[in-house]
Order: C-alpha cells, then structure tokens, then sequence
C-alpha cells in the first residue's frame, strides 16, 4: 500500500468515527444509549441493519465462496425477504408496543423469567462467539498488509471497535453505519468496475459470463432434494426463512436496530427496505467474486492465495516438493489460457461441436489444476499442521492488493474495515444492552440509579469485547468465515425462534413446558449437528418445529395444569 491508501484508509475511518461521537457528544442517557432517539429515521435504520449483517466477513470471504463454489450460496438468502414480512407483521408491533429494550424481556412478560434467561443466554452464546469472528475478519487484511503478527492485529483492531462502541452505544452505532454503509456500496461498486476493466480488451463482459457459465459458476438455482446439500433452493427457501426470520425478529443486535428509532412506521419501512435490497446486493457481490474468477483465467493466481503462509511453507523441508508443483502449476495454467481462448473463440463462431469440446477443454485443465492445489495444500500441511488449508477468504484481498491502482486500494480496504466496525459494533452494543437489562439490573441490582446502569452499560460492552478478541484468536482453525457466521446462527437459531413462535401462537403453553422443549430441541440439534452430515440450514427448520411440537405435547401432558379441587 502507498501512501495514498494510507491516508484514504485511516481518513475514511477517522472520519466516520468522529461524526459518531460528534453525533453523540452530550448523549448521557441510558435509555439513548440502549434504544437510541427520534433522531433515528427509517432510513437510517435500513443502511445500519443492512451494514450489521453485512460484515467484513460478507466481503472479505463471499467473493471467496464464489470463486471457489460460484453462485449457489446466493440460494441461502431466498427466504430472507419474506421473513421480513412477517417480522414486520407479527414482532416489530409486539415490541413497539411493549417498549421493550431487548426482546427477550418480551419472553418474561410472556411466560417467566427463566424462560426469558434462557433465549438472551443463547443469544449471547452464539452471538458472542460470531462476535470474534468478524473482529477476526478485517484482522486478517492488516496483518497481511503490514506484516503484523495476526494475533496483536487482532488484539488492535479489536480494541478499536471496543472503544468507540462502549462510548457512545446504540445512537453512536446507528448513525455511523449510514456512512460505513454508503462507503462499502460505493467501493464495491469501484471494484466492479475496475475487475470489468483489466480483463483483456477483446473480452466482453458477455462473453465473460458466457465463461464463467460454462465453467459451473453462475449455477445459482439447485432444486435437488439432497439433504446433505449445503445449498439448495428448497433449504434456502425453507431453512433461510428460518434462519432470517429469528435473526431479524429475535436476535438482539438486528431487534436493537430496528427499535432504535422509536417509530413503529421507521422501524417497518428499515426492514422493508432492506427485504429489496438485501439479495441483489448478495448477488453483486458473488457475481464480483466470479469475475474475479474470470480475471485469473488471463493474469495467473498464486497457487495458494494465502501467500505469507506459502512462503513459510518454502523455507522448510517442503521447499522442494512445493517448487515441482509450482513448475507443473504454471504449466497447466498456460494450457488452461489456450483452452479458455479457444472457448471464446468457438462461442463467437457459434458452433456446438467447438464449444463443447473446448468446453471440455477447459474444464479438465481446471480439474488438474485443481488437484495440484489440492497436492499442494497436503503439502502446506505436512509443513505446519496446524494450518487452515481453505484460502478462499484470501482470493478477493489478494485481487485487490496486487491488481487495483493506489487510491482505489485503500478505499476497498476501507471497504473491508468500515463492515467489520459496523457489524462488530452492532454486536458488542446488543451483548452489553442484553446483560444488563436481562440479566445485570433483574438479579443483581435492580434498584440501581440510571447512571449506575449506564455506566455497567459500557463496562459490560467492553467486556464482551474481551471475550469476542479472545474467540477471534481461534477464528483461524474455521475453514471459510462467512459459512462459519451461518453455521455457528442455524446451530441457535431454530430453538430461540421457536420459543418466540410459542408465545406469539401457541397461547396456550406456559414457561416450564416451552423451557424444557426449548433445552431438549438444541440438545437434539448439537447432537444431529456433530453426528450427521446434513445442510446446516436445515437446523434452523428442525430446531423450530421441534421446540413448537415438544412444547405442545409438554403443555397438555406433564405440565398440564390440574384443576382446582
């Protein structure tokens, strides 16, 4: 990075940063500090819900996930834009009209307090360790950059976002994200462009699409009913309606978003908002990954994209083996040019019989390419066996540090940061807010002084800060980020969700019986989870349905209540 970078980077942050505290300067109230203020449009809350589930993870590892498996992740959002509808319909007027802080207060309203306990407790297990994954995220792009050992960078960058977070809550966070958001949609609009324009000048973008089309990596849409699939149109259907529906209607750091405006109308028209847009800036983005793809079928990638890793891996007693694949390597690519030539030579000519066989063509050599990676993954390993071999999340920082000019670099990294700090804020904020107001003030102190409050408030945000860099700096032992953050929810998801859809329409059940299903359904899905080998998002579906049946049964048969005598 040039000096340029330096300062669009470091200047976008800065800047960003201190609007939110000058937004926030004199806010010294704990019900602004949790909830936020009028202030709050429903503008602004649909660019910072969009900017907390949109990550650095989103954009540092998706285009990954493209490059490598194409487009058919964009299937995990299918069932997003409905279940914000119902969202919409059914939980946001519950908690308007309760003013509720945290949504689980509405769960010891609804049945007891240990009912209440248990949703915040899994909240806060799996949102405090996908915490650590998105301080794990950006942390890998400095480290990288500056050649900082990856567990100080962690450590910095965390405290960073600790910081500004504590200071200034849910008002701080909702107003610079507008801007983070603004930033990460105008750079990755940039990157678009500039992937279009290094591509070879005699390569259209409709015949790059006819490429990557032939290659297998715009098959977005599978119909198969093949469980064991990660992706399929039936389980993002499905399994993403369930996924997004208790993300966006349960989980604390989305719920704390939406109400922070105090608007019923502001907080229906954020979601909305982002129900539009939410799947084609998915799709965007995976498309940008493919184009990547598409550029290192002219300009040849690293044989392994996490580079500084590969280059350890060189000084060892692996060195040989590692320079033999690489001679084979940059043989087969050289083919590989010749074929993807030849294939957009036969599409111009518009021959079936040449299409399909350079289509062949060009297939094999990316298998065998494919499998030298593979060789050479087995070597890095045998090399240091504590490596995490998966190097997809470096294939879009890597496209960027080494292809895009000076100028542009630093805003794509300020890309990268700007999400990392939006959605690592949004969920320091909702761990901190979800301690205090269901755990901290109902059992420990619950006839403190507001400033008391406010200040255990920032003292709890900073410590789930602690607990999130701590888990960030294991985040390296998981094998591709944005699948990790998606697995780690669907795991929680479906039993707190269920608990929810008890009290909204099962009236009849009361705590104990929703408690203890609750605690039988997630036992059951950690079981499913570490036994079989199904699509993760179909524990989200199987967690729900059976906290709903478990809780019925439970109700009308031990818990039933008995008649007075």
């Amino acid at each position: 990075m040039s000096e340029l970078d330096y300062a669009v980077l470091f200047g976008t942050l800065l800047a960003i940063a201190i609007y939110g505290w000058w937004k926030t300067r004199a806010d010294h109230d704990l019900n602004h500090y949790l909830r936020g203020d009028s202030s709050i449009r429903w503008g602004t809350i649909g660019l910072s819900v969009m900017a907390t589930q949109a990550s650095a993870v989103t954009f540092l590892s998706t285009p990954g996930q493209a490059y490598e498996s194409g487009m058919g992740f964009l299937q995990n959002y299918f069932g997003l834009p409905f279940a914000l509808i119902v969202v919409c319909a059914v939980f946001i007027p519950i908690y308007h009209r309760l003013k509720v802080v945290t949504a689980y207060e509405y769960l010891g309203q609804r049945f007891d307090q240990k009912t209440r306990l248990l949703g915040a407790f899994l909240f806060l297990l799996q949102r405090g360790l996908a915490a650590g994954i998105t301080i794990y995220a950006p942390a890998i792009i400095l480290s990288v950059l500056l050649g900082w050992n990856l567990r100080l960078t962690i450590i910095l960058s965390g405290l960073f976002v600790v910081i500004y977070t504590a200071t200034g809550g849910t008002s701080a966070v909702s107003h610079t994200q507008k801007w983070q958001m603004a930033v990460i949609l105008a750079g990755m609009g940039v990157a678009f462009g500039m992937i279009l324009h290094r591509l070879p000048p005699d390569f259209s973008f409709l015949q790059a699409v006819s490429v990557a089309g032939k290659m297998g990596k715009l098959h977005a849409v599978d119909f198969s009913f093949d469980l064991q699939r990660r992706y399929t149109f039936w389980s993002g259907l499905l399994g993403g309606f369930f996924l997004a529906l208790s993300y966006f209607g349960t989980d604390q750091s989305q719920v704390q978003r939406y109400l922070a405006g105090g608007s019923l109308a502001g907080s229906r028209f954020g979601l909305l908002f982002n129900a539009v847009l939410k799947l084609p800036m998915q799709f965007f983005i995976l498309l940008t990954g493919v184009m990547v793809f598409i550029f290192f079928q002219f300009e040849k990638p690293p044989i392994f994209f996490n580079q500084p890793a590969y280059q350890r891996a060189t000084q060892t007693a692996q060195a040989g083996k590692l320079a033999l694949l690489q001679t084979r390597y940059d043989q087969l690519f050289a083919q590989k040019q010749i074929a993807v030539r030849s294939l957009t030579s036969a599409m111009d000519s518009h021959s079936a019989r040449a299409i399909e066989t350079a289509t062949s063509a060009v297939l094999r050599a990316q298998k065998e390419i494919e499998t030298i990676r593979g060789e050479v993954k087995q070597t890095l390993k045998a090399a240091d066996p504590k490596l995490e071999t998966s190097d997809a999340d470096y294939v879009f920082i890597t496209f960027v540090l080494d292809y895009l000019p000076h100028g542009v670099i630093g805003l794509l990294i300020a890309v990268i940061f700007c999400a990392g700090m939006s959605s690592s804020a949004s969920e320091l904020n909702a761990l901190g807010s979800t301690t205090v107001v269901d755990f901290y003030r109902p059992l420990l102190h619950p006839h403190a002084s507001e400033a008391h409050y406010l200040l255990v408030s920032k003292l709890l945000t900073a410590a789930w800060g602690g607990v999130a860099i701590s888990f960030a700096l294991f985040a390296n032992l998981v094998e591709n980020l944005i699948q990790a953050i998606n697995i780690l929810g669907s795991i929680f998801y479906g039993s707190i969700l269920g608990i929810f859809l008890v009290a909204f329409f099962l009236r009849f059940v009361r705590g104990t019986a929703v408690f203890v299903a609750a605690l039988i359904s997630q036992a059951l899905v950690l079981i499913l989870f570490y036994s079989t080998t199904i699509g993760y998002l179909w524990y989200n579906v199987l967690g729900c349905v059976m906290v709903l049946i478990l809780s019925a049964l439970l109700e009308t048969t031990l818990f039933r209540a008995r008649p007075l005598a």
